[in-house]
């Protein structure tokens, strides 16, 4: 059996992966990657963790006409597919997308001048170790972003979302792409950590200026911090 939250079970997901992100988050997720987007400051080259089926790579190629980005990501079929939607938007030239693990990064230090991630920390066995690496591998001053989802805790609207979150996610997700993927999902966005509890652990992970903004509703949340 595949470990839950890793490359190999966002294989069995990967052709169905898009669709699903629409669908579940009634197309809002677009313009959560396109804010995290704007907030890198002026970038002339970005490493994008988790990249997934590269959303967030094309949304910084496209905000940023002059960014060259990398993605990288443990799942080769997820890989596959953003490849093939990269050259589908003629961005091939700019985006270059490989397999590996945000843990253990193979670039040199002060490489980037932004670091992101979208709806992949929680994916991560060891959060601070990932966070480390991204302060280590952006340059001095760079932008480091993390996009995560989160459980809306307070108000009518917090309420009806946590209900979206908690039953409508994983009953629409485990019908279309396996019960068991979804529960996943479901499960690990009501275990991370509140907003406060995880910008300390970016400040811990030596980032500086660390602020947390709430998107609809805090359904999703955007960190952004600096490299030291």
């Amino acid at each position: 059996m595949t470990p839950d939250g890793s490359g190999a079970m966002f294989d069995t997901i990967a052709a169905r992966y898009d669709t699903l992100n629409r669908v579940l988050s009634l197309g809002i997720d677009q313009g959560w990657r396109r804010r995290t987007a704007a907030a890198l400051g002026q970038p002339a080259e970005v490493l994008d963790l988790a990249t997934g089926t590269a959303d967030l790579a094309l949304a910084v190629a496209r905000r940023h006409p002059r960014a060259r980005v990398m993605g990288v990501d443990p799942s080769a079929g997820m890989l596959d597919i953003g490849r093939a939607k990269v050259a589908r938007a003629g961005l091939a030239d700019r985006i270059v997308l490989q397999q590996g693990s945000a843990e253990a990064l193979e670039f040199a230090a002060g490489r980037f001048d932004a670091a992101t991630i979208a709806f992949g920390i929680r994916n991560v066995p060891d959060r601070p170790a990932a966070l480390r690496e991204m302060a280590r591998v952006t340059r001095p001053g760079g932008v480091v972003a993390v996009l995560e989802l989160g459980e809306p805790r307070v108000g009518a609207l917090a309420a009806l979302a946590r209900l979206h979150v908690r039953h409508v996610v994983p009953l629409v997700g485990g019908l279309v792409s396996g019960r068991r993927a979804y529960r996943y999902l479901q499960s690990s966005i009501a275990a991370f950590p509140p907003a406060e509890e995880f910008a300390a652990m970016m400040r811990a992970a030596g980032l500086a200026d660390v602020r947390a903004e709430a998107l609809t509703f805090g359904a999703c949340i955007l960190f952004v911090g600096r490299a030291p």
